[in-house]
């Protein structure tokens, strides 16, 4: 017995796993060799391709397409027509399947609607990329990043609250008093 829902519109490959409680939507698919975990919330129009994991608690919004190559961690955020990549040079007559660069979105990370991540980086943990940001390199832990491309314009809470750092490096995250240190351009929750 399936532990999971799924749209009768959905297109779920033999050979995929899918993890308990978790929602598929109108004309999703996902191929034979996805991973997605529990708890998980899969919009509409998405596609998940073969070689994809994504962890518990993941929300994909609609219409992303999470290519082969990528990896999502517990508690992402995918915001609706975000983009991955997973060849750096496409071409129409070029075959780069061996060329795949992995990407990797590390846990409780946000990435906006319409936003572009560029194949071969890593996201950060809590980190959060906004609303039509290219991301072309990596992208620290809590940091905040906007733009095309996208730049770091400060650092968020777990809770996705920015951060205001005192001249000794500590934050107070305004919605759940959770406390961080910034030191060496680096973000670490303390409390």
């Amino acid at each position: 017995m399936k532990e999971y829902f799924a749209h009768e519109t959905a297109v779920l490959d033999e050979g995929c796993q899918i993890g308990k409680n978790t929602k598929i939507w109108h004309f999703t698919h996902v191929m034979p060799q996805a991973v997605v975990g529990e708890n998980c919330v899969i919009g509409q129009n998405v596609m998940i391709a073969n070689r994809v994991t994504l962890g518990n608690n993941v929300k994909v919004q609609n219409n992303v397409s999470v290519y082969e190559g990528v990896t999502c961690e517990n508690d992402v955020f995918l915001g609706p027509s975000m983009v991955f990549t997973n060849v750096i040079n496409p071409r129409a007559f070029v075959e780069r399947k061996h060329e795949f660069r992995p990407t990797l979105v590390r846990r409780g990370a946000t990435i906006g609607a319409n936003a572009t991540v560029v194949c071969g980086h890593i996201v950060g943990c809590y980190a959060m990329i906004g609303a039509g940001a290219v991301v072309t390199h990596d992208v620290p832990d809590y940091a905040l990043i906007t733009g095309v491309p996208a730049r770091q314009i400060g650092w968020v809470s777990e809770y996705g609250c920015r951060l205001e750092f005192d001249h000794d490096g500590l934050a107070v995250c305004p919605e759940s008093g959770q406390k961080y240190q910034l030191f060496n351009h680096q973000v670490k929750r303390i409390g």
